[in-house]
Order: C-alpha cells, then sequence, then structure tokens
C-alpha cells in the first residue's frame, strides 16, 4: 500500500530531525516561546536565545512579573521588538484570564497578543495534539511546489487557498508530528536553493519537479519598498556618565533604549548636521561641546527600512536643559540597558578605534 504524503513526512523526519530543546517537551508555554523566537530568526540563532531566555524565565509567572526592560534586554539582538513586547504582554493575560495556566483550546491561544492563526496551530498541534494545520514559509515552499500551485503566496487568495491544501492533508491523529515533519522537510530538504530533488522521498508525487518549474515556485508579489533612513546618534559624555532614553511612539525599535537621534530626511556631512538647528538646540553653545570621535556604521538592514547610521562621541563642559529627560549611566551601567542591535555593535565596536575627527 503506497504511503500518504503524511507518512512519507514522518518517516523521513523521523530519521533526519534536528535535536531542538523544544522539541524534547510537551510545555506549551515552552514550545510558544521558540515558536515566537523563530519568527524572523535562523534556527541556529534562536536556540542560544531561547535556552537563555527560558533560563530567566521558566514559566508564565516569571515572565509576567518581569519589567518590560528586562524582557526586551533578553530579546536583544533579535530584533522585531515587538515580538517580546507581545509575549511579554500574553503573559500576563495568561495570569490574569486563564489563571496562570496556559489555554488550552485554539481560541484560548489564539485570543492572546501576538498569536496568529500559525502560532496558535503550532502550539496546539504540538502541545496537545490539536488537530490544526500550520502554514510558514517552508509549508508554502513544499507544498506550491508539490502540487505546482503558483498563486502567489503573500495574497489574501494565495493564504487561503494553501491553509486550505494544508487543513486538507493533515494527519489528524498527530497533527504535531505531521506538523513539524512538513516544516522541517521545508527547512532541510525542499530549501529554497538547491533543493534535494535527487533523493527526495516524494519526487514522485512532486509537480514542479515533473514540470521543472522548482526554481520559480513558489511565487511571490512584489515586495514593498525599502526606505532609506539616515540616524545621527549623539554619545554624550559629562562627568563620567552618557545620556540615553527610552524610543517611544510605534516606530522601530519601541521601548529600547538609544544615545540622543537626530534625524535627517537625506545623508548629512557632519559639518552640516554639527551646524544644524537640531544640533544646536541639543548642545547649544554654552554647553562646550567637543567631537572626540565619529563613527560612521555599517548598513544596518532591517525588514522595511534601511538604517544609515553614524555616531558622534562628545564631550561637554555644562549639562544643559535637553538632556535632563535622559537617563544618565556610566560605562558598567549602560550594559544593562536594552538596545538596538545597531547600538549593540557600536558599543562592542570600542570607543574611538577609528574615524577619529582630526583637529582643524
Amino acid at each position: 500500500m503506497t504511503p500518504t504524503l503524511s507518512e512519507s513526512l514522518t518517516a523521513w523526519y523521523e530519521t533526519h530531525k534536528r535535536d531542538l530543546p523544544w522539541r524534547r517537551t510537551s510545555d506549551p508555554y515552552r514550545i510558544w516561546i521558540s515558536e515566537i523566537i523563530l519568527q524572523q530568526t535562523r534556527v541556529a540563532q534562536g536556540e542560544e536565545y531561547y535556552l537563555r531566555f527560558i533560563e530567566r524565565f521558566p514559566d508564565v509567572r516569571t515572565l509576567a512579573e518581569a519589567r518590560e526592560e528586562e524582557v526586551l534586554k533578553y530579546w536583544q539582538g533579535l530584533g522585531y521588538y515587538s515580538r517580546a513586547r507581545n509575549l511579554h504582554a500574553a503573559a500576563r493575560e495568561i495570569m490574569e484570564r486563564f489563571g496562570g495556566k496556559f489555554p488550552e483550546t485554539y481560541a484560548g491561544v489564539s485570543s492572546l497578543r501576538g498569536i496568529g492563526p500559525y502560532t496558535a496551530a503550532a502550539v496546539c498541534s504540538i502541545a496537545y495534539g490539536l488537530p490544526y494545520a500550520t502554514v510558514d514559509g517552508n509549508v508554502y515552499r513544499v507544498l506550491s511546489r508539490l502540487f505546482g500551485i503558483d498563486t502567489p503566496i503573500d495574497s489574501t487568495k494565495g493564504q487561503k487557498e494553501f491553509a486550505a491544501l494544508a487543513r486538507s492533508l493533515l494527519d489528524e491523529r498527530r497533527a504535531g508530528l505531521h506538523n513539524q515533519a512538513l516544516m522541517e522537510f521545508g527547512a532541510l530538504h525542499c530549501t529554497p536553493r538547491s533543493p534535494g530533488c535527487v533523493d527526495c522521498p516524494v519526487a514522485e508525487r512532486c509537480r514542479a519537479r515533473q514540470e521543472r518549474k522548482i526554481d520559480v515556485l513558489p511565487v511571490k508579489q512584489g515586495k514593498n519598498g525599502v526606505i532609506p533612513r539616515y540616524f545621527h546618534y549623539l554619545d554624550i559624555a559629562w562627568q563620567g556618565k552618557r545620556f540615553l532614553k527610552r524610543r517611544d511612539g510605534k516606530d522601530i525599535w519601541q521601548g529600547l533604549f538609544e544615545f540622543p537621534l537626530i534625524e535627517t530626511v537625506l545623508p548629512a556631512l557632519p559639518e552640516e548636521l554639527l551646524g544644524s538647528d537640531d544640533f544646536k538646540n541639543l548642545l547649544p553653545p554654552e554647553t562646550k561641546p567637543e567631537i572626540t570621535g565619529i563613527r560612521p556604521m555599517p548598513v544596518h538592514q532591517l525588514s522595511h527600512r534601511t538604517i544609515h547610521a553614524c555616531f558622534y562621541r562628545i564631550r561637554i563642559g555644562r549639562l544643559p536643559a535637553s538632556l535632563k529627560s535622559y537617563t544618565a549611566v556610566t560605562d558598567a551601567e549602560i550594559g544593562d540597558l536594552a538596545v538596538s542591535r545597531l547600538t549593540e555593535l557600536y558599543l562592542e565596536s570600542g570607543p574611538d578605534k577609528k574615524h577619529l575627527l582630526k583637529n582643524g
């Protein structure tokens, strides 16, 4: 009897799956944490962060009771910080609405902050064996190739079509195993480039292979344009202190600390920036600002933003009123603040190793 697609893929999975810490547990909390971390994060990087996060926040209560600043600090370097803020908010929802117990139904899980259909299906199927199909980037790729589907995966029509197909293929008796097998197959075997077609366990079912469309599936609609932004950070030193402020609003890096920032619409040369009204309003002449170093950073790419950043090291002789709303910290204390990966890279590079501004 010919095995079903699910049986073929789960057999492959049992032999080839990676040994990952979140696969050694049925705890929905830990599965949830792993799924959120792995959104927009490679497994190799995510595993290290997962272990560190779980060590500090081993259960819902410890996460819910933590300060947001600490949660963001443990998330630092992963990017997409709204994920961490949503995790924190959802943990508090679990304490308030579910008595501290992780919800056991799809409706309950999906009602939590930051949890969409994919994450709810993953947690419910893997932790509880509930019959919900997961559809992530790997699943889109595998199914589009196997069934020769050229509907764009980032279109409303495509999302509905693939969700329905994934549900029809689900082995409801072992939904968690089925979902993990399908996703792992896409991650390790049916990869975006150079997939393992020669020794593919489901090659005879693959329409893309038969029609020589491996390289063109799945299909995506055009990507949104990437917007360039120009950040000029002022790393100001006064009496052994440096000044940072939490970033507010609904912009990137919300809730993270940063040095005083001047953003310009277009690139700005140092002399243009230092002569600008924004600079003079922040550091008026009576503060006696002295530029000790200028450090341009490598281009920092986010999903829809390209950040062109430069850090200016500045000594001042008097503290202006403009800095009194900032948090003053010593060099030893600055490492306790949650900052963006861009700022972290600047801090790791050490003070004034290069790009010093020469006198005159």
